[in-house]
């Protein structure tokens, strides 16, 4: 019964013979293998390269949030003044808080590169393929 429970893979419990001496010897010789590549690429990496990273990373984070928080404050802000001298309450804090979250959110897209940075105006009048327009 006890020969019935071996899948028949070489290597697996339960098969007896030489299949199972030449599947350890093989482990062992990946096994090495991996820690000889495992060390030789702890040696190359920069000793306190990843705590750097790790601080890069923390103050790319704190300078995207404290954009974003930047916008939605300016705009409570300005919700708040607009609808204290015009009586429009609540509508001037709900609008001018929409408008101070998406510019919350285009400053952190321009802070990561993902949207362009606009442009000045320069003096020549042209299209928006480079072409004159005429004007």
């Amino acid at each position: 019964m006890d020969e019935k429970r071996g899948s028949g893979a070489p290597g697996s419990p339960g098969n007896s013979g030489d299949a199972d001496g030449a599947g350890s010897e093989s482990l062992d010789a990946r096994r090495k293998r991996l820690d000889t590549e495992l060390s030789a690429r702890r040696k190359v990496a920069p000793e306190g390269g990843s705590s750097r990273e790790a601080s890069k990373g923390y103050a790319l984070a704190v300078k995207l949030s404290s954009e974003f928080i930047a916008g939605v404050i300016v705009g409570v802000l300005l919700g708040y003044l607009f609808d204290r001298f015009l009586g429009t309450s609540p509508w001037g804090l709900i609008v001018f808080l929409l408008l101070g979250f998406c510019a919350g959110v285009l400053n952190v897209l321009r802070s990561t590169g993902a949207v362009a940075q606009p442009k000045p105006a320069t003096g020549s009048q042209t299209g928006p393929r480079g072409e004159d327009d005429g004007k």
